[in-house]
């Protein structure tokens, strides 16, 4: 079959001929429909020293997917050939104090599917059953594809209640952009986002945000009058991993006010710490997705209206994976799919 390759440990990708896998007890095996290149395959694209310390080539890559079920093994019960399946990329032990306690997203001793075994760029993948969720109504095969990172975002924005809220979400890319979209859809009062891209503010504003705010050209402070604020926003989303946007966001928190963080900084961050105790601020880490919480989450949320299409901005085909990754690392786009259908 063909698969998109970290075939050494150097920069780039190629498109080879590799092994189909085989389906074990308990696995499935889907014919890959549509991908989404995600900010971590960038980084193994590029090999920095995370993906030089992470990955061992060769290595088929991905971890963002929807696939058709063609095969099943031994002693798999829920899940059947034909099946539309978006994959969960955390695979977990089942064994941990976590696990067996059904806090699978806590699981100390997870691995990643395109980081640490074979992944999903390629016309066919092996996944546990556990990891399937089965689509029951219909859904776009590009959304399918990004349940993954549109998992994180519900995970995120779903953290604390919004309902009636002033949300502050720092980070308009992919993922900031859903989660900014799902606060709003779930009753937040205002809905600010904030970025130093224009053509993904304007994204943001496709998507039905308040306020799309550039702060390379202007402070929080003056969203207050325009939305009759006066003591800040009472739930924040981190999404950027920029040092600055989390600080800017703690100063600019109601007390009592509540933050979820799931961007993830290169260095060290330093907050100002007093500011969070006399404010009384919560502050929260978020990784990866509720196991499954928030995959049924999702589902209820796009069949309840919830529309996330325009964060979807390029669709290419496999072949023309160079383009795409070049296209995602521009940053000034949504989510860039491959298509791996024909």
């Amino acid at each position: 079959m063909r698969a998109l390759v970290k075939a050494a440990p150097e920069p780039g990708l190629a498109l080879l001929d590799v092994p189909e896998p085989e389906v074990g007890p308990g696995e499935v095996k889907l014919r890959v429909l549509r991908t989404g290149i995600c900010g971590t395959d960038l980084h193994i694209d590029a090999w920095d020293a995370w993906a030089a310390r992470t990955v061992r080539p060769p290595l088929v890559l991905g971890h963002e997917f929807v696939g058709r079920v063609v095969e099943v093994g031994a002693a798999v019960a829920k899940v059947a050939v034909g099946d539309l399946v978006s994959g969960e990329g955390h695979l977990v032990c089942g064994t941990c104090r976590n696990c067996r306690a059904g806090r699978r997203h806590l699981c100390a001793r997870t691995t990643g599917l395109g980081v640490h075994t074979a992944g999903a760029f390629a016309e066919f993948v092996v996944i546990p059953e556990q990891n399937a969720w089965v689509h029951g109504h219909e859904v776009d095969l590009d959304i399918a594809a990004i349940f993954d990172p549109f998992g994180n975002a519900v995970h995120t924005a779903l953290s604390f209640p919004v309902l009636g809220e002033d949300v502050l979400v720092t980070g308009a890319g992919p993922i900031g952009l859903m989660a900014a979209a799902i606060a709003k859809h779930a009753g937040a009062r205002h809905v600010v986002i904030t970025d130093v891209s224009e053509p993904r503010l304007e994204l943001a504003r496709k998507l039905g945000v308040d306020l799309a705010v550039n702060v390379a050209r202007a402070s929080l402070g003056e969203v207050y009058p325009a939305l009759a604020m006066s003591e800040g926003f009472d739930v924040g989303m981190e999404m950027s991993g920029q040092p600055s946007a989390l600080r800017e966001m703690i100063a600019n928190m109601t007390h009592g006010g509540k933050i979820a963080v799931l961007g993830l900084p290169a260095t060290e961050v330093s907050v100002d710490l007093a500011a969070v105790v006399q404010k009384m601020i919560t502050i929260k880490g978020v990784y990866g997705r509720e196991m499954f919480e928030t995959w049924y989450a999702m589902s209820v949320l796009l069949q309840g209206g919830l529309d996330i299409a325009p964060v979807v901005t390029h669709t290419f085909h496999h072949t023309e994976h160079e383009r795409a990754f070049a296209t995602a690392r521009a940053g000034s786009t949504g989510k860039v799919v491959l298509d791996w259908e024909s």
